[in-house]
C-alpha cells in the first residue's frame, strides 16, 4: 500500500482471536459446573430426607410382612378354693388373728383345717405378711390360688406328702386382698393376655 497506509519495517500487526468467543466458552463451562453441583446437592437432600436406600428397603420389607394372629398362652388349670385346704397359724403377738383370718378364708370358699399359734420355728419370726408352707406340688396349684388372697406372701416347701397348705400370718399382715382384687388376680392367671405378635 502506498501513501500513509504503507507498511514499513519488519513489524506486522498481530492478529488476535475475538474476545467474545473466549467469554462464551468460559460461560458455558461455568454453567455446566454449576448445573452439576446443583444436581449433586439435590440428590444429597433427597437422600437425607428419605433415609437412603436402606430405609426404603426396610420400609418395603415391613410392608411385605404377612399378617400373623397373636399367640395366646395356654390357660393354667388351677384348683377351686374349695379344693385347697388351709391351716391358719398366727406368728404375731395379736391374739385371735388366726381365728379371724380362718373365718374370712372360709367365707371365700377355702377349706379350713387347723387354726392356732405358729410353731417355735416361725413364732414372731415372720416379718412380712405371711408364709405359705406346703408340699412342692402346691407351687403349681394351691400356692397360686391362696396367694391371690394375700399379696406379698412368701412361698416355702417342705417334705410333707399331704396337700394342705399352712398359712403362717406375719407381723405385716393387716387384711386379705379385697374379693374384687383376688378375683382380678385369679382371672389374670387363668386367662392370660395374648402374647405380642412377632415383629417383621
Amino acid at each position: 500500500m502506498g501513501g500513509k497506509y504503507r507498511i514499513t519495517g519488519d513489524a506486522y500487526p498481530r492478529m488476535r482471536r475475538p474476545r467474545k468467543r473466549r467469554r462464551l466458552v468460559l460461560a458455558g463451562v461455568g454453567a455446566v459446573v454449576a448445573l452439576g453441583l446443583a444436581s449433586w446437592g439435590t440428590l444429597q437432600l433427597i437422600d437425607v430426607f428419605t433415609g437412603g436406600d436402606k430405609s426404603a428397603a426396610a420400609a418395603g420389607h415391613k410392608r411385605a410382612c404377612p399378617t400373623v394372629k397373636p399367640a395366646v398362652a395356654p390357660a393354667k388349670a388351677l384348683p377351686k378354693p374349695a379344693a385347697v385346704k388351709v391351716n391358719v397359724y398366727n406368728a404375731t403377738t395379736r391374739s385371735g388373728l388366726a381365728k379371724d383370718a380362718a373365718e374370712e378364708l372360709k367365707k371365700r370358699g377355702f377349706a379350713i383345717g387347723e387354726v392356732g399359734n405358729a410353731s417355735k420355728e416361725y413364732d414372731k419370726k415372720v416379718p412380712g405378711t405371711g408364709v405359705l408352707l406346703g408340699a412342692p406340688a402346691a407351687k403349681n396349684g394351691g400356692f397360686t390360688v391362696l396367694g391371690t388372697q394375700l399379696a406379698g406372701a412368701v412361698e416355702k416347701t417342705d417334705a410333707r406328702k399331704t396337700g394342705e397348705i399352712d398359712l403362717i400370718l406375719g407381723t405385716k399382715f393387716k387384711a386379705f386382698s379385697t374379693p374384687q382384687e383376688a378375683t382380678a388376680a385369679m382371672t389374670a392367671l387363668t386367662k392370660p393376655a395374648p402374647a405380642p405378635s412377632p415383629s417383621c
